[in-house]
């Protein structure tokens, strides 16, 4: 394992900003092991619903976690607007960062990641191999 400190700018997406890492540094697999900041849009897909809602104004991100490979990122994030209300769920595309977002990743060049349909679930889920 290698890990990976990130300083994303302001104005870009974030999931967008994440999910180009593995490519970039030539791994199959990566994971993000937490990551702060702030978003001046999230948007956020709550459990069991099909589509994410779209939170503007000044958050702060709480927490951010999740695994990255070539079929797409799997990230989850908590965040809290200007009154301290917390919300959290799946990052979608569109959670542009507003000031800058701290982000630690852990390059894992032993393994692969991959999504497969899991028929107990229903949902792609991840599966680990070896690389």
């Amino acid at each position: 394992m290698k890990t990976l400190a990130l300083r994303i700018p302001a104005g870009l997406d974030l999931r967008a900003a994440l999910a180009e890492l593995p490519a970039l540094h030539g791994v199959r697999a990566a994971f993000v092991l937490q990551g702060i900041g702030s978003l001046s849009a999230a948007a956020i897909r709550y459990a069991g619903r099909p589509d994410s809602d779209l939170l503007r104004g000044d958050l702060e991100i709480l927490s951010l976690g999740g695994s990255l490979s070539p079929d797409g990122p799997h990230l989850h994030m908590s965040v809290s607007d200007a009154a301290g209300r917390v919300t959290g769920g799946h990052v979608g595309a569109g959670c542009i960062v507003r000031t800058t977002a701290e982000v630690l990743v852990a390059l894992l060049p032993d393994v692969q990641f991959t999504r497969e349909d899991d028929p107990f679930t229903g949902f792609k889920e991840l599966v680990v191999k070896p690389r």
